[in-house]
């Protein structure tokens, strides 16, 4: 048995809240009386016992992911519930459209996609994620990998070191990206985190595109290359000498660019093309 919470934009972090008129779960049934207590109001251990699928409906504006949680508090008022949760460690994120390729397998109807609600249904979860090859998520000790879930199809990543020197090259791999329609952007453009190295990863992980330049041998780069390749990103190396290019990476398909000065300005040889999948 599993709780089903759909909700339009989907669901925070570690808690949210829903209509009470939007939960369906009744006491005169035998799943509501696994839940709710003799008030008929929803009882938090009883809630606790079993897992939840908290999902943003087909078509809403959440991310289209299903999330496998337990719920482990439960605060009923008079118009709103509030819930917190935390995830089941180990279970990565499923894609809406696989939750919808197997609906009838959970006892799911279509229209309970489309719906904001709070429901508990009779199959067993776990066993569907294990007949579904259900894998463990790769784990970092460093960092999170959370924003390999939240992917944007028109972000191409730039990695490259932080000097002026290399503004021009940055500028002109702008130029390319958005002629193609795409969003061009660098780890140093924008703060989410305290901690830089997070904002790389997330930079990277959320990206249809990653291009490093390997000039100058900068050793974030490399590493930064590293968490691409890892990650199955589509990885474009860029250098101004194939001496930059370390041993390892040397058998990867490369363009070689020439590094624009301030005072005589030339092309950097990066053209949209190169960029096109």
């Amino acid at each position: 048995m599993f709780h089903l919470l759909v909700a339009y934009s989907g669901w925070p972090h570690g808690g949210g809240s829903i209509s009470n008129r939007r939960i369906y779960i009744k006491s005169d049934e035998e799943s509501g009386q696994l839940v709710l207590n003799e008030g008929g109001r929803l009882d938090a251990t009883k809630v606790s016992r079993f897992p939840a699928l908290l999902m943003t409906e087909v078509g809403g504006d959440g991310p289209q992911l299903a999330r496998v949680v337990y719920i482990t508090s439960v605060v009923q008022g008079p118009t709103e519930t509030a819930i917190q949760y935390v995830a089941e460690n180990g279970i990565k994120p499923i894609p809406n459209e696989d939750i919808e390729s197997f609906a009838s397998q959970l006892g799911i109807s279509r229209n309970a996609l489309t719906h904001t609600h709070w429901e508990v249904k009779q199959a067993d979860l776990f066993k569907f994620l294990l007949m579904n090859q259900q894998k463990a998520e790769p784990t970092s000790q460093v960092f999170s990998l959370e924003a390999i879930h939240q992917p944007q199809p028109s972000l191409v990543s730039i990695m490259m070191p932080f000097a002026a020197e290399f503004d021009p090259v940055y500028a002109a791999i702008q130029s390319a990206v958005n002629s193609l329609g795409l969003k061009p952007m660098r780890a140093d453009n924008f703060w989410e985190h305290h901690y830089v190295i997070q904002d790389i990863v997330n930079l990277i992980a959320r990206a249809r595109v990653v291009i490093c330049d390997l000039s100058s041998r900068n050793p974030n780069v490399f590493y930064e290359a590293g968490i691409a390749h890892a990650l199955g990103k589509e990885v474009i190396l860029i250098a101004q000498s194939q001496d930059d290019v370390p041993f390892d990476l040397r058998h990867i398909c490369r363009i070689k660019i020439k590094l624009v000065t301030f005072i005589r300005p030339k092309p950097v040889k990066l053209t949209p093309r190169n960029l096109q999948k």
